[in-house]
């Protein structure tokens, strides 16, 4: 056992305290932070399969230390929301700017909230990529979700070409740096990486690399954000997620949930909300 000198606060036995002490709160800021399961539905879904899927959710027992939020097409929401149990949040897959205008075809934030959603999902690799939507729009869009009251799952990814290219942790940064120009509350923000090579494509990060990435994420919320964001900012994971690999991924002490895309379709998604259960 190592012996304490009163003489000299930095000494080793000291040291050991702090570590000890850091190791505990970051053991519990790991602890608090809710476990988070996200289904994005995508373009997909009819009357029958939304009927057959809300029959799932409802008829199952599901874990109350995760948050389950699914993400169905517009056109659903509000007809989903009356029939799902209050359990499960709802979360749209867009939104606009602005509160209303002349904007034809665009949903804002405010009349997402009046149909009773609870979640938007900005910056998915699908709208920045296929829609061409600049960082600098998907910024103005969470900041105008979270002063309406819905809370944002803010997406942040690489191309294969730039992870191939070390460019992993610069393209993620700029992402995220472009939210920083706006007073946002960061306790209403969940993160998702969601590496662009693996979505859809059948392929996954593997656990050691989602985590590593994270890591870097929550290490730039701690530098440009407040380490209270840092330990207590959700950090999900977007890539191909599966029932056969939700387990792994969902042991990485910094993998704080998944968004979910074509497994959330499937009976699967209730395996993977089980991602952390005994």
């Amino acid at each position: 056992m190592t012996k304490c000198n009163i003489h000299y606060p930095y000494d080793s036995c000291f040291a050991t305290k702090v570590s000890v002490g850091v190791v505990l709160v970051l053991y519990h800021a790991m602890s608090s932070r809710k476990f988070f399961v996200g289904g994005n539905w995508k373009m997909n879904g009819d009357s029958k399969s939304i009927e057959e899927y809300i029959k799932l959710l409802n008829d199952n027992t599901l874990p109350g230390n995760v948050e389950i939020v699914i993400a169905p097409p517009f056109v659903y929401l509000e007809r989903i929301r009356k029939q799902l149990k209050p359990a499960v949040g709802l979360s749209a897959q867009n939104c606009y700017k602005v509160e209303k205008g002349a904007f034809t075809g665009e949903v804002s934030a405010s009349m997402l909230r009046d149909i009773g959603c609870d979640w938007v999902i900005l910056g998915h690799s699908e709208r920045r990529h296929i829609l061409h939507e600049s960082d600098e729009l998907v910024a103005e869009k969470v900041s105008m979700a979270l002063n309406s009251g819905l809370g944002v799952i803010f997406c942040v990814g690489e191309k294969l070409d730039e992870r191939e290219g070390g460019k992993t942790k610069d393209v993620c940064f700029r992402q995220l740096a472009s939210l920083l120009k706006y007073k946002l509350d960061w306790n209403n923000i969940v993160i998702a990486y969601e590496p662009v090579w693996a979505i859809g494509t059948g392929k996954t990060a593997s656990p050691e690399q989602a985590q590593e990435v994270h890591v870097w994420i929550r290490d730039w919320l701690k530098q440009n954000v407040s380490a209270d964001a840092a330990a207590k900012c959700r950090i999900i994971y977007g890539g191909s997620v599966t029932g056969d690999n939700c387990r792994a991924l969902g042991k990485q002490s910094d993998i704080d949930g998944f968004l979910v895309g074509g497994a959330s379709l499937k009976p699967e998604f209730l395996k993977i909300i089980e991602a952390r259960s005994n």
